[in-house]
């Protein structure tokens, strides 16, 4: 996937323009921490690519600093997603909970709640591309950050047993 926008011109000498409602970006963010904070609603596709079942998760996330309560160190952005997952067409509540740990040069180390690693942030470009090998399978996500208050995220899952597409739209709520 390319980070870089197209800049070729129409006939006509016109420069192309995007399509009504396609997303702008990519965004340049300096500190992930300061851009990530607050509440966040989801809209996320989740399509398996094998059996051709698709599902999708409704809800919001929440990005704050963590506290001695929530037994992190300092510094540490909790990141707290709750919603509906839809998925064969049946729903239930789904949770998740990640944390992230900002670095002084403007990236981030993103863990699971458990504070095993999960993959690097970078969005100083305003894209970053990440992998993360979770026992035989390989998860390829792209983070795009479109403005100030939205950005998207795509996961590739593959595997023995998996080949999925996971596509979320994060928008900045209040």
């Amino acid at each position: 996937m390319s980070s870089n926008q197209s800049n070729q011109s129409t006939p006509g000498n016109q420069p192309e323009r995007p399509s009504p409602g396609a997303a702008a970006g990519p965004h340049p963010v300096a500190d992930p921490a300061a851009y990530l904070t607050g509440r966040w609603s989801i809209d996320r596709t989740v399509h398996d690519l094998r059996t051709g079942t698709e599902g999708s998760f409704r809800g919001s996330a929440l990005f704050r600093p963590g506290t001695a309560a929530d037994g992190v160190p300092d510094g540490v952005l909790l990141h707290r997603e709750e919603g509906q997952l839809t998925w064969d067409g049946t729903a239930s509540p789904a949770t998740r909970t990640l944390r992230l740990r900002p670095r002084p040069d403007g990236t981030a180390a993103v863990d699971f709640a458990d504070g095993r690693p999960f993959h690097d942030l970078d969005l100083t470009t305003g894209r970053w591309t990440t992998v993360h090998p979770c026992a035989a399978d390989r998860y390829e996500g792209t983070f795009t950050v479109v403005s100030a208050d939205e950005w998207h995220l795509e996961w590739r899952v593959s595997g023995p047993a998996k080949d999925q597409l996971l596509r979320s739209v994060y928008r900045r709520q209040g």
